[in-house]
């Protein structure tokens, strides 16, 4: 009887060491996820020019890095949460514009996002070869949001460009339901690691340059 209660008790503890392990958050990371756009009756959108375009992630514990290429063309966030400074790159129409950021940016850039409220589903489902669990969130304006996570992989840095922070796991996949429309995000990359120390560095040269309230007060003029 003894022998049974200690074998238990081995066997409990290793569980709960092999979760604390599969739990632990990556510091580095490259992520790359393919977009399609379709319509909610799951035909594909092609005349969007977004269709087709690739989101790559770069973040280490401290900063990160996100690029959208697309055929109309390419949108970069930096940000730095330990100093609280980043920027943003426009490259469109053949006009170079970074406009910088502080955290009070950053926070106003994103809140949309981080004020929604995940509801886990019930099941698993395959996806790019992980198991995932399944959230849903709908914001103020009637935006449905899915998200597709692997719980077994987190990442120590959570304030990325478009993170979820609510989500506890890499988003696997995600989608964004606007009027009939439906943005598909789907991970074809995923590594620990990436070799490029200059990838946070801002453009000396080549930009237009202004603040993030001087850009805000742009979009207003438009």
């Amino acid at each position: 009887m003894i022998t049974k209660i200690k074998l238990l008790i081995v066997l409990a503890v290793m569980a709960n060491t092999f979760n604390s392990k599969a739990q632990k958050a990556i510091d580095n990371a490259t992520i790359i996820y393919d977009i399609s756009i379709e319509t909610t009756n799951g035909e594909k959108q092609l005349s969007n020019g977004l269709n087709g375009a690739v989101l790559s992630i770069f973040i280490t514990k401290d900063k990160s890095k996100t690029e959208m290429v697309s055929t109309i063309g390419t949108e970069t966030t930096v940000y730095d949460n330990k100093n609280g400074k980043g920027f943003i790159l426009k490259e469109f129409s053949g006009q170079k514009l970074m406009i910088t950021t502080i955290a009070e940016n950053w926070v106003q850039k994103n809140q949309a996002i981080k004020k929604l409220t995940f509801i886990n589903q019930e099941g698993l489902t395959k996806i790019a070869g992980y198991t995932c669990k399944k959230a849903v969130a709908i914001n103020a304006g009637g935006k449905n949001y899915t998200v597709y996570y692997e719980p077994n992989i987190l990442l120590a840095n959570s304030t990325y460009n478009n993170a979820f922070p609510q989500i506890a796991g890499l988003p696997v996949q995600y989608e964004l339901k606007s009027g009939n429309l439906v943005f598909k995000y789907t991970l074809s990359k995923f590594t620990m690691d990436f070799n490029l120390p200059t990838i946070f560095d801002a453009p000396k040269t080549g930009f237009r340059v202004m603040t993030y309230e001087e850009n805000q007060q742009l979009k207003k003029g438009e």
